[in-house]
């Protein structure tokens, strides 16, 4: 009878009956209308001593859209949707060519997928490895596709009921750190956001 009570007692303490799965990440992903804040992200190139630094907000719509405005160094706005990156131009959004995009544009396509809670798209191009627990936990990006590995070494994402982080180690040895502060969920949208997304 002990033997039997230890080993029930041992099956509902087990962790990988507890464990957080991407699926419940993406559902956590997905619960805000609306994730909106502030982000830094800092380039550290290999041949350069100080990481490159551009700050600036975004809007991200669950399955819908990302507005990304970057105001330092300079002022950029993109959309990322379905449809594709558009360029704000001051007075329309414009196609953006992807042969003149910078890294970041591509970068904001890629994680759309995540940040939006879709962890199977990124599953068709990533190994995913994910730890913690719904209030902190870290998912490991490892390349899977010939492309993403000619790119990266593995791409790292922590946070709790949002992104707050993003690590992207590549292959030449450079790193990208994306962090995500002063996050809104759910609050009414500006008439640009409203407009773009």
């Amino acid at each position: 009878m002990k033997k039997l009570i230890l080993a029930a007692a041992l099956t509902v303490c087990s962790p990988l009956l507890w464990a957080f799965s991407t699926a419940e990440l993406s559902q956590t992903l997905q619960k805000p209308d609306n994730v909106q804040g502030a982000f830094t992200q800092q380039r550290y190139l290999k041949s350069l001593n100080k990481p490159m630094t551009t700050q600036g907000q975004f809007v991200l719509i669950p399955k819908r859209g990302l507005l990304w405005h970057m105001q330092k160094p300079f002022d950029n706005r993109l959309r990322v949707r379905s449809d594709g990156i558009m360029q704000w131009n001051g007075k329309i959004w414009a196609t953006a060519n992807p042969s003149k995009m910078s890294g970041q544009a591509q970068q904001i396509r890629l994680f759309l997928d995540l940040l939006g809670g879709n962890a199977q798209g990124l599953e068709k191009q990533f190994t995913l490895k994910l730890s913690g627990t719904q209030q902190k936990w870290t998912l490991r990006l490892d390349p899977k596709t010939a492309l993403m590995k000619q790119i990266f070494n593995h791409i790292d994402i922590s946070g709790d009921t949002v992104v707050r982080r993003i690590e992207l180690h590549e292959k030449q040895g450079d790193r990208t750190v994306m962090q995500f502060n002063q996050i809104q969920t759910g609050k009414e949208l500006d008439a640009f956001a409203k407009q773009a997304l």
